[in-house]
């Protein structure tokens, strides 16, 4: 049995620049997330038609992904943020972190991928792990009943 490799990337041009560029508007958008506690220095970092997708296929409009994080931060305000790995690869950035969740919650992995076009956040992608979960998770592809 033959696996695929399909690699949806646009072809483009990959300026130091802009990659750096890039980086720096995805963790100003943070910051701004983390130190605000608050979506309204965010929304103007997010373009018109921004769309948010999620691992189950659905996905979400500026306004709603914006509702969606403001009502989060309530009870998520005192959590914690590490970022391990910010990496950018034309106009994509890739944000890597472990966020611990307050009140002894439990510590989740999350993979951001961010989508920048023309200084703006065009499209976000994201996938969240309980790290308490991975172990098991490490075994998808063992068939049934093993």
């Amino acid at each position: 049995m033959k696996s695929d490799f399909i690699d949806n990337r646009r072809g483009l041009g990959n300026p130091a620049s802009m990659t750096t560029d890039n980086k720096s508007i995805v963790q100003q958008a943070l910051a701004e997330l983390i130190g605000t506690g608050s979506v309204d220095a965010l929304e103007p970092l997010l373009s018109d038609d921004f769309v948010h997708h999620r691992p189950d296929s659905s996905s979400s409009t500026k306004e709603e992904w914006l509702a969606a994080v403001q009502a989060a931060l309530t009870p998520l305000a005192d959590m914690r943020v590490e970022v391990h790995h910010l990496l950018a690869d034309g106009d994509h950035v890739v944000m890597h972190s472990r966020r611990q969740l307050p009140d002894a919650g439990p510590e989740i992995a999350v993979v951001d991928i961010w989508r920048i076009d023309e200084g703006l956040i065009a499209e976000g992608w994201e996938i969240i792990e309980p790290v308490a979960q991975a172990a098991a998770n490490l075994v998808w592809w063992e068939p049934a009943g093993r």
